[in-house]
């Protein structure tokens, strides 16, 4: 069985927007939402930039009782998901609820509550632990309230790949819709790794990007010559999957359909990224997908403004596309939303699918400086508008040699 699978549903909660409409206002006008970390522990760190999301009240959304078990990676995926839901106006019936189900990435899960209860072990004479601290740090918690929120007893898995986990999650959701083991899921990830303890650790790693002196909204330039790294950001982003049938029949919105994905490994370093690995992977999604490399109209790249990272995708791109690469607009929309780790691809893979919707391609912002090793069309500070776009590709290459590619189409029933 092979069936079509479109998205009917989107949501969102990022350092640029709250809301699909927002988020991708804010890309198209290169807005920053990077910043001072404002957080009691900030003047301990080297690195003192994120990519927060500083408008978000817990309060707002859940009760007192609510907030003693729900940690805030979980937090942030049910808000997404509770949009992701009402924009596709979904319904399920009692008979519906085993063949719909929910995949999530994240990378460290509840990480606050892991560092309150190390603080607690190490530092305190009479250590007392949250008696619900493994319920709320266990990576699958946030998948596991969306299921439980919205009866889904389908298959529940949350993938935990570093910067392709979110993505690998929205692929292997579109398979099983594709396959025929589902009819609707809930996909994308979720990331609030913005502790101490996890950004002394990628201080230690020499990744993180360099405060730019003037503006710290700019630090992040990703394909410029003088980049230096990454910001890390926090965030969820969820998309609803469903059977292009079925969202036909019940009369849903449909955005774009997800015709192509493809995930393998480096198989080579535990850092050091690969462009082989990546070339495969994209010319791998390009054959699911069933189409050409001509045929894709924009690319959102990892982009993580890191040395070498830049520089293999743009070798990976040439080698996947060939003299066509020069001719797709290519953008990195890290440069405004950081790297939200484990919810990154999900977030990236959302801006190419309203890319798509609105016929707009948002810009690599900090980009006044080219580097002559990443040549390509990598759309410098300003979107553009009016682009006749038919088919997007989204990249998430990981850590660990982990690659990810989705493509989205333009859905024509």
């Amino acid at each position: 069985m092979s069936r079509r699978v479109v998205i009917t549903g989107l949501g969102i909660v990022s350092p640029t927007g709250s809301s699909p409409e927002q988020f991708f206002n804010s890309l198209m006008s290169g807005r920053s939402g990077i910043k001072h970390l404002q957080r009691s522990f900030t003047e301990q760190l080297s690195v003192r930039i994120a990519a927060p999301v500083d408008d978000f009240d817990p309060a707002a959304h859940f009760s007192k009782i609510q907030l003693t078990g729900i940690e805030r990676f979980s937090q942030l995926a049910l808000v997404a998901a509770e949009q992701a839901v009402q924009d596709a106006h979904l319904t399920l019936n009692e008979s519906e609820y085993n063949r719909a189900g929910v995949y999530m990435g994240s990378c460290l899960g509840g990480a606050g509550t892991l560092e309150d209860g190390y603080i607690e072990v190490f530092k305190r004479e009479n250590p007392r632990i949250k008696p619900l601290s493994v319920l709320l740090s266990m990576n699958n918690a946030a998948a596991s309230h969306l299921s439980i929120k919205y009866h889904l007893q389908g298959p529940n898995i949350t993938y935990s790949t570093a910067c392709a986990s979110s993505a690998i999650a929205l692929g292997e959701a579109y398979r099983q819709i594709k396959h025929g083991y589902a009819d609707v899921m809930l996909a994308g990830g979720s990331e609030a790794m913005l502790t101490l303890g996890a950004m002394k650790a990628w201080e230690a790693l020499r990744t993180m990007a360099h405060e730019d002196p003037a503006d710290p909204g700019a630090s992040c330039k990703p394909f410029s010559k003088n980049r230096s790294g990454l910001v890390l950001g926090e965030g969820a982003a969820v998309l609803v999957l469903e059977d292009a049938e079925r969202a036909i029949q019940r009369g849903a919105k449909i955005y774009a359909e997800l015709a192509g994905y493809d995930c393998s490994s480096d198989s080579s370093h535990i850092t050091r990224p690969d462009s082989a690995g990546q070339t495969r992977t994209i010319l791998n999604a390009l054959k699911d997908a069933q189409l050409q490399p001509e045929d894709i109209g924009y690319i959102n790249a990892h982009g993580t403004a890191t040395q070498a990272g830049d520089i293999e995708e743009t070798h990976a791109l040439k080698q996947a596309f060939g003299a066509h690469a020069y001719k797709i607009p290519v953008s990195a929309t890290k440069s405004m939303h950081g790297h939200l780790m484990g919810a990154t691809g999900a977030v990236e893979f959302m801006a190419s699918v309203l890319a798509l919707q609105h016929s707009c391609i948002p810009p690599t912002i900090n980009l006044h400086l080219a580097d002559p090793e990443c040549d390509l069309d990598y759309v410098p500070n300003v979107g553009r508008t009016g682009v006749p776009l038919d088919v997007v590709m989204s990249n998430s290459f990981a850590f660990g040699g982990t690659n990810a590619v989705l493509i989205a189409k333009r859905f024509v029933p």
